[in-house]
């Protein structure tokens, strides 16, 4: 999952960061509402984890813009604050989850996955498509009782293409969502095609179809209908 944490306390968001980053997931970072703004203007994210005091504007109302922008990012409020006030402001203006400081990373963690499966898959554990099952909490993808050996790259490439099925995206889409903001550095989309071949290839030597369908001068497409 790419994931935005707005956080202005440095070490847990650091903390944060490594942790999210170690579990599979892409993390990027905003320690105030300015920068917030700036990433999400930009940047398409999966999950958005929102501290409410921020010192430069309020969690809430970068809750309010972002569920604008885009309805169907997740949000998880992480907030020291504990009333009830806190919890359905954010709540009705579109929030997912509300978190209490301290907590555990491991209790994030999951938060995070089962707001995912909730979001794209209707908050099953296992997601099957076509032939494949995917369990999205061991990060294993299966045909049968067979496990395939992705790379993190792979698992998350699939993922993405998955949970848009037969919507075409652009490779510049892809590659920002499997990057995030340092594919801003990249000089070409090459390393996209090297990852989209080797997914493509250990799909094809299961003898599966190939899901994934090439929509020349624009990107690709993972068919399942």
């Amino acid at each position: 999952m790419k994931i935005l944490l707005v956080e202005d306390e440095k070490g847990l968001s650091a903390s944060i960061q490594s942790y999210l980053k170690m579990s599979g997931h892409i993390c990027e970072l905003a320690a105030d509402y300015q920068s917030a703004t700036e990433k999400i203007n930009l940047y398409k994210y999966d999950c958005a984890l929102i501290d409410i005091n921020l010192p430069d504007g309020s969690g809430l109302d970068l809750i309010k813009k972002l569920k604008a922008d885009n309805e169907t990012t997740g949000v998880i409020i992480i907030s020291a604050r504990d009333t009830i006030d806190d919890r359905i402001k954010g709540l009705d203006l579109g929030a997912d989850d509300y978190l209490v400081k301290p907590f555990d990373l491991a209790e994030l963690n999951a938060r995070i996955k089962s707001l995912f499966r909730r979001i794209s898959f209707s908050g099953s554990n296992i997601i099957e498509v076509g032939e494949l099952s995917i369990y999205p909490d061991e990060f294993k993808v299966k045909l049968g009782d067979e496990l395939f050996d992705l790379t993190k790259k792979e698992y998350n490439l699939l993922m993405f293409f998955v949970s848009n099925a037969n919507r075409v995206l652009a490779k510049e889409t892809i590659a920002e969502h499997l990057w995030g903001d340092n594919i801003d550095m990249a000089d070409s989309y090459d390393f996209v095609y090297a990852h989209i071949k080797n997914l493509r290839k250990k799909l094809q030597e299961k003898g599966l179809h190939d899901y994934i369908q090439t929509i020349y001068g624009i990107g690709y497409k993972f068919q399942t209908i």
